[in-house]
């Protein structure tokens, strides 16, 4: 009789640990679900439902971004496979492996990240890594994911240790521990998230720690665009903004874009308004080079900056080697803005190449500025 009493004792015991603790964990959850509110408002995560879209949403639709693979130029190797990935998870009934983009700026890693949303046909919340700062934070974002939906965070390398250390679990098994109350109270509770995937950007996939790195199933590098390309997406965006524009002048626009989208567009736009002003509104040959002149965008696409960077190597280092912390003080730029903007274009065309002891100028660049090396500097035997 004690005995069963002991054991009814235990039951009902057990029976009110559990309780306490669905209710605990249910609180946990609310506070997850406030404070994620307040850190989407902070951090401007943006939750994208493609079957609900507001006025705001559907003017959103008429800009210059793709919407589906179907509309994106460029980068086929990878599109091909995306488009692989994304009909088999669909045909499974499966999240989408998680996605590693990486490469320079301007490329289109964002615009990628919501095509593949939009062929998935789910939900797509956007943040980046600087804007998760405590464990509050993306765990609130992870509980509040559907079934199959996608994360996407910018600048995935600017994630704090403690942060990453939350996305193992999740990223592997669905899965998130929270601590609930604090001192001699306080315990961990785990929480089943739905399947999801993360879609990780980075300019820098060196600084992505390892642990991090290798929980990306899928992991794809983006290419400087052609010229070629880059007239296409003119062509196309021009068409979006009801621009007349003549193909030479789409082309000239196209070879001083340093091989970046980003970049043609934001220069289609400024030799709009130079049309607009200085001319009758179409864009021809004499105004797109009038335009990029006055926009100090010379023939090779290099920007006044570009051109800064390499005189300051010349002029004032003999040519180089030169760390990029010196180059950086000595223009006038942070370090790491000159080793993700400019520097990536700047070794591509051939203008300036790493060494173990630094950044040198090439033959090139003295051809470009116009100057002749100085005894010691690299020549074209060199």
């Amino acid at each position: 009789m004690v005995e069963e009493n002991q054991e009814e004792k235990k039951v009902k015991e057990d029976a009110a640990k559990a309780a306490a603790d669905k209710i605990a964990a249910d609180k946990a959850v609310e506070d997850l679900e406030t404070k994620k509110a307040a850190a989407e408002k902070a951090a401007g995560t943006e939750v994208i439902k493609p079957e609900e879209l507001t006025p705001e949403e559907k003017e959103f639709e008429n800009s210059l971004r793709p919407k589906m693979f179907d509309e994106f130029t460029g980068q086929e190797k990878l599109v091909k496979n995306f488009l692989v990935f994304v009909a088999a998870a669909k045909q499974r009934g499966e999240a989408l492996d998680h996605v590693l983009l990486h490469g320079p700026p301007g490329l289109g890693k964002t615009t990628l990240a919501y095509i593949i949303a939009n062929e998935l046909g789910v939900n797509i919340k956007v943040t980046s890594g600087p804007a998760l700062e405590k464990p509050a934070d993306i765990a609130g974002l992870l509980t509040n994911l559907e079934e199959k939906d996608v994360l996407f965070i910018d600048e995935i390398h600017r994630l704090s240790p403690v942060i990453e250390e939350y996305l193992y679990s999740a990223m592997e098994e669905y899965k998130i521990d929270i601590i609930i109350e604090s001192g001699p109270n306080a315990r961990s509770i785990q929480l089943n998230l739905n399947p999801f995937t993360l879609i990780g950007a980075t300019t820098r996939s060196g600084l992505l720690s390892s642990p991090l790195r290798s929980r990306f199933s899928i992991t794809s590098h983006l290419e400087y665009y052609d010229a070629e390309h880059l007239n296409t997406i003119i062509l196309r965006s021009s068409k979006i903004l009801e621009i007349e524009i003549e193909e030479k002048a789409s082309f000239e626009i196209a070879g001083r874009s340093r091989g970046t989208p980003r970049i043609t567009n934001a220069l289609l736009r400024r030799i709009r308004d130079f049309a607009q002003i200085k001319s009758d509104g179409s864009i021809d040959l004499k105004i797109t080079k009038y335009g990029l002149d006055a926009l100090k965008v010379d023939e090779y696409g290099l920007d006044d900056m570009d051109n800064k960077i390499l005189s300051a190597i010349i002029e004032k280092f003999n040519g180089g080697p030169v760390g990029i912390t010196t180059i950086a003080t000595a223009v006038g730029e942070e370090p790491g803005t000159i080793e993700e903007v400019y520097e990536p274009f700047l070794i591509q065309e051939g203008f300036i190449k790493r060494t173990s002891r630094g950044r040198e100028t090439t033959p090139l660049a003295y051809k470009h500025l116009g100057m002749k090396p100085k005894p010691g500097s690299p020549t074209l035997f060199d």
